[in-house]
């Protein structure tokens, strides 16, 4: 096996936006989605079940003790871009989600952008990479 093969990622790397607006079709092929707008898939820690386990108490948390932001970035899918789409599909109306493209890997610039935790990435004008 030559080198240029190992170094090949096994997942094509994403290294800008969809555009607003555009149709594409499903890794699988099932079915076509419209992008509406890039977001992130955020985490709601409040819908975890009672009592939800924390290292920092070394045993059971209630609920009403959680620390911390409510929302936090999921991390299944903090490597991989989320899309707000309408599904499209033959026959039945289209359908507003969220779609996340596991099959496809953020550049380590485009998940900084994606999914930062700097202060000045939570500016309004920050709106592209």
């Amino acid at each position: 096996m030559s080198s240029a093969t190992a170094a090949t990622p096994l997942r094509p790397e994403v290294d800008g936006l969809l555009a607003h607006g555009t149709v594409h079709t499903s890794p699988g092929g099932q079915y076509s989605f419209r992008v509406i707008g890039p977001c992130c898939r955020l985490f709601d820690r409040d819908e975890l079940p009672w009592p939800c386990c924390r290292l920092v108490w070394r045993s059971k948390e209630p609920s009403w003790r959680r620390v911390g932001r409510r929302f936090v970035p999921d991390l299944a899918s903090r490597r991989c871009p989320s899309y707000a789409v309408e599904l499209l599909q033959p026959g039945s109306r289209p359908t507003a989600t969220v779609l996340t493209l596991f099959s496809m890997r953020f550049t380590p610039e485009l998940q900084e952008w994606w999914y930062s935790r700097h202060p000045r990435s939570f500016d309004a004008a920050n709106q592209q990479p």
